[in-house]
């Protein structure tokens, strides 16, 4: 039998001195609380170090683009201009907003693999701004926007084409395609909070795409189409920010498509961004 069995007494208990605990525990100030930028572009930086470790990840803001450019402005050139320079004028800029605008839905498909995995169950555990990875990772995003139009246009001037604009009109048309796309890019976080699989988010992302995309200026003057398929050309925001990019880059502008752009821009912000606030803090 043991000691303290023996003579009756309970066991003594060991205390830590207040000198002991200071050893093993972080003698500094707690860290204050990230703020809502700091915590955003912490999460943005998460989005790019996926990008580092899977570089196939590029892959549609770098081949895909260049596919794009490679055969339309050979397949359509010949037939709607004198050659495919020609067209490659009128066609580069409605061809950067359509890769860099279907790349938009990326954003959601990605959010719907980490919530699927449980990663975003981990995030909201963390004393941050809720949004934060939400906000991160379409900021990580634009980097990818921003390459995909940069590749399109290196490939247009080995092409042929040559913006009126100069620098100055290449930057604005990629400045306001950016705006845009972060902008959409909300409507698919939305899908991807809202669908149960990253292939029902890719699915419903093509439906709405192609009817915006090809529906549009992009390929040739609504002039030339039907009444009917014009009305719904004209309240397309993709052939209002075509029309603004492409005008910017020919070195005049386009105030109304510009104006509505960015009113476009705006309201899928107000709108998907506060359903997709919405449905994240009651998930």
């Amino acid at each position: 039998m043991s000691n303290a069995t023996t003579t009756g007494r309970a066991p003594s208990v060991y205390v830590p001195s207040a000198e002991a605990l200071s050893t093993v525990l972080a003698p500094g100030a707690r860290p204050p609380r990230p703020n809502a930028l700091s915590a955003s572009l912490t999460f943005g930086w998460r989005a790019l170090l996926k990008i580092k470790h899977v570089p196939e990840q590029l892959f549609d803001v770098t081949a895909f683009p260049i596919i794009m450019v490679l055969m339309f402005t050979y397949l359509f050139g010949g037939a709607l201009a004198d050659s495919p320079r020609d067209y490659l004028q009128f066609f580069l800029p409605g061809i950067m907003v359509t890769s860099v605008v279907m790349i938009t839905m990326y954003t959601g498909i990605g959010l719907n693999t980490d919530i699927e995995k449980g990663v975003f169950d981990r995030f909201r555990t963390l004393s941050i701004w809720r949004p934060a990875p939400l906000v991160g990772m379409i900021f990580g995003d634009v980097l990818r926007y921003v390459l995909a139009a940069v590749v399109i246009l290196c490939v247009g001037l080995v092409l042929g084409f040559r913006p009126d604009g100069g620098l100055p009109g290449v930057l604005a048309g990629i400045g306001l395609l950016v705006v845009f796309s972060f902008a959409f890019s909300w409507v698919w976080t939305f899908f991807g909070l809202v669908l149960r699989s990253e292939k029902s988010v890719m699915g419903v992302s093509m439906m709405v795409l192609f009817p915006l995309t090809f529906l549009s200026n992009v390929f040739v003057d609504p002039a030339t189409m039907p009444g009917w398929l014009q009305a719904f050309v004209k309240v397309n925001p993709i052939t209002q920010l075509v029309a603004s990019v492409r005008a910017v880059m020919s070195g005049t502008s386009d105030p109304s498509a510009t104006m509505w752009t960015l009113l476009w821009s705006a309201g899928f912000v107000v709108v998907f961004g506060t359903l997709t606030m919405y449905r994240y803090n009651r998930r």
